[in-house]
């Protein structure tokens, strides 16, 4: 054989041999690093499973006559957040007449005195109108919710500066006595649930 073709020969097999040694090598690894990753990803899973917190939903204040109870209200369009205390003063059941409307309910009239102040270091305002659903153990959640207004007091429904506070009334209309209201600041859990005298 002449050195020419010897030499291209010896060339060609060197470059054979470090292309089928380079694939080799790496096909080799790759299915060690596969299993590696796969190995430590459910590992990965179960570290931060373990890490969150279990969520629980969380139960609204029950506020009876004389206590308050505070939830975080958020504005809507602006997100902002502030906490409110809400103070029930008094429940009183009332005819049409005696707030001055000749409109029947559809069950009872009754009248919430309320306390509501911002106790929180933003803006943040108190909107009752069709958040306020009446339950008792019988009956599923009901809305509640009135345009009547009352004689009484000043217009809770209203916006607060911090520190800022109002006491008025909000006027319902519940299937019967007893049960409970419900306050829906937002939607999803309701911030305070308002106990209603049986009597």
């Amino acid at each position: 054989m002449r050195p020419s073709i010897r030499v291209a020969t010896l060339a060609v097999g060197a470059l054979v041999t470090a292309v089928l040694a380079t694939g080799c090598s790496s096909s080799s690894d790759a299915p060690k690093a596969a299993p590696a990753a796969a190995e430590k990803a459910p590992q990965a899973k179960a570290k931060d499973v373990a890490d969150k917190p279990s969520e629980k939903p969380v139960k609204a204040p029950l506020v009876a006559v004389g206590k308050s109870g505070t939830y975080t209200a958020e504005d809507g369009a602006t997100g902002v957040k502030t906490k409110m205390e809400i103070t029930l003063k008094d429940v009183k059941t009332v005819t049409p007449s005696e707030i001055g409307t000749t409109t029947k309910p559809k069950g009872q009239y009754v009248v919430l005195t309320l306390t509501v102040k911002n106790v929180g270091d933003k803006d943040g305002g108190f909107h009752p109108y069709g958040l306020m659903k009446w339950e008792d153990d019988q009956t599923a959640e009901q809305n509640a919710s009135t345009l009547e207004t009352s004689n009484s007091g000043q217009d809770v429904d209203t916006d607060y500066k911090p520190g800022q506070n109002v006491t008025g009334d909000v006027i319902l209309d519940v299937p019967r006595l007893g049960g409970k209201v419900n306050f829906y600041d937002s939607p999803g859990a309701a911030s305070l649930t308002f106990e209603l005298p049986a009597d």
